[in-house]
């Protein structure tokens, strides 16, 4: 199994940073793809970025392009997420996601196979 646990989440005024983390822990060696989702309050889950698994690649949404940075350090098998010039609109709960396909990099929730229990960010204005 795999477990996927993100970390960093907090309340910041609009214009503020946040970091956020995912630690995965187990059969970790399962994972390729890793990506970040959030939902926001009353919406559906949707798409934020993800990385494949050298770092060579990244996608984001079109939402967060130019202000969140998606990185990893398989060494300590976490992923990051660094979140700038954040809006109220970013206020979500954040969750990290592995994929278990080698070779995909997708920004379909249902591509992803490992979860975790999610951070919550509020962007306050």
């Amino acid at each position: 199994q795999v477990q996927l646990v993100e970390s960093g989440g907090g309340l910041v005024q609009a214009g503020g940073s946040l970091r956020l983390s995912c630690a995965a822990s187990g059969r970790t060696f399962n994972i390729y793809t890793m990506g970040w989702f959030r939902q926001p309050p009353g919406k559906e889950r949707e798409f934020v970025a993800a990385i494949n698994w050298s770092g060579g690649r990244t996608v984001y949404a079109d939402s967060v392009k130019g202000r969140f940075t998606i990185s990893r350090d398989n060494a300590k098998n976490t992923v990051y997420l660094q979140m700038n010039s954040l809006k109220p609109e970013d206020t979500a709960v954040y969750y990290c996601a592995g994929d278990a396909l080698r070779g995909r990099l997708s920004g379909s929730g249902t591509s992803y196979s490992y979860w975790g229990q999610g951070t919550q960010v509020t962007v306050s204005s």
